[in-house]
């Protein structure tokens, strides 16, 4: 049959025996020695000059004269094969294809699905970050639990390390207030006494370090950073209840004042820290407002806006630089300790808020605060 050969070799006797499709054509099989029963394969060239595939193995023949080896070969043209081998993949192509599709959609499935719970972990993070959290809350697999109750622990240690913290430095504050008291007293009685330069420099240490001490209060009290407030502060509610108490002091009372605050405003920063801010820029306000104060709260391209105005007599161009400094009075008549201002200052830049002081163009002076907007707005005004 034309493509298929076969040939027998018996090298101790030199005889050949060949299929009749090789004709007078011998495979030149190689010269070397092989092992009984082992099968060898070779590509070889064939009849008319086209290459074929051998397989060949050498058997012990028992014979009247002894045991001899001889050579078996089989073959087959190359190209059958090679076409053969062709068209079997571009058979099985399709189906490979198809196979390797659903593997790779199951690995990212496999992939997606064990990943969840560590996309779920960053999500809570991030929902921790933004104070909407105070742990990692909820079930998780059994392979990441482990993780997720250590992170529970530094967190929690972390803020408990924070409240010890600033409870320490309230307490010293308060614990030199005493101290700071009797000093001023004992100003009071050297002064009876007729002692009034001693008297004086008393008063001027007692209240140098007065001012030391509330400073280093508040300072206490403003949360170290952005990523650790305790939530989002009510904007609306804080300068209402902020308004509401100094309308009942004798400066608030012969004020007009005209609120104009966004509802469900929230910003970024610690309820408390925000309460302070509010609360030193309307007592700022207040000590120096003529007639009225302007307050307005609202979100104007993608950022949260607080105004506040009075129609004082504002301040000289000269000292509107120094009036964040700590202690700076602009006059000694008017109650309070030059930290207000200073202190609003301070907790601008702990949540990198743009804070503006300025004379109004009709008079008056101006405070103006700028908020980041990273919770989603829910009423946005337009510019």
């Amino acid at each position: 049959m034309g493509g298929l050969y076969w040939q027998i070799d018996d090298p101790v006797g030199k005889t050949e025996v060949r299929s009749s499709s090789l004709f007078d054509y011998v495979l030149a099989l190689p010269q070397d020695s092989h092992p009984i029963g082992i099968m060898h394969q070779y590509r070889l060239s064939g009849p008319e000059g086209k290459d074929v595939l051998v397989q060949e193995r050498v058997l012990s023949l028992v014979a009247p004269e002894g045991t001899r080896p001889i050579r078996i070969a089989v073959a087959v043209n190359a190209d059958e094969v090679d076409s053969a081998r062709l068209g079997f993949a571009l058979d099985i192509l399709p189906y490979v294809a198809v196979l390797a599709a659903l593997l790779v959609l199951m690995s990212i499935g496999q992939l997606w699905i064990g990943l969840r719970p560590l996309d779920r972990i960053g999500r809570d993070l991030e929902a921790v970050r933004d104070r909407r959290a105070s742990r990692l809350a909820g079930a998780y697999p059994r392979e990441v639990q482990p993780l997720v109750n250590q992170l529970n622990k530094l967190l929690e240690s972390q803020a408990a390390a924070m409240e010890k913290a600033r409870g320490r430095a309230s307490d010293l504050a308060h614990g030199l207030k005493t101290p700071l008291t009797v000093l001023t007293n004992n100003a009071y009685s050297l002064r009876e006494k007729g002692e009034v330069e001693i008297a004086d420099e008393l008063d001027h240490l007692a209240e140098t370090m007065l001012s030391h001490v509330e400073h280093e209060l508040a300072r206490a009290r403003i949360t170290p950073s952005p990523d650790q407030r305790s939530g989002d502060a009510d904007v609306e509610k804080i300068i209402n209840e902020t308004v509401r108490m100094l309308r009942h002091t004798d400066a608030g009372e012969r004020l007009a004042w005209k609120i104009d605050v966004a509802n469900g405003l929230r910003v970024p920063v610690d309820p408390h820290d925000f309460r302070e801010l509010v609360g030193n820029l309307l007592e700022n306000a207040c000590k120096w407002a003529r007639s009225r104060i302007n307050v307005s709260a609202v979100r104007q391209n993608g950022h949260s806006r607080l105004v506040i105005e009075d129609d004082g007599l504002g301040v000289s161009p000269e000292r509107l630089p120094d009036l964040p400094h700590r202690g700076v009075r602009l006059d000694r008549l008017k109650p309070g300790s030059g930290l207000g201002l200073a202190i609003v200052s301070e907790i601008a830049a702990v949540y990198d808020l743009a804070l503006s002081l300025e004379n109004r163009v009709e008079g008056g002076f101006r405070a103006e605060v700028v908020f980041p907007d990273v919770i989603a707005p829910e009423n946005s005004i337009p510019e």
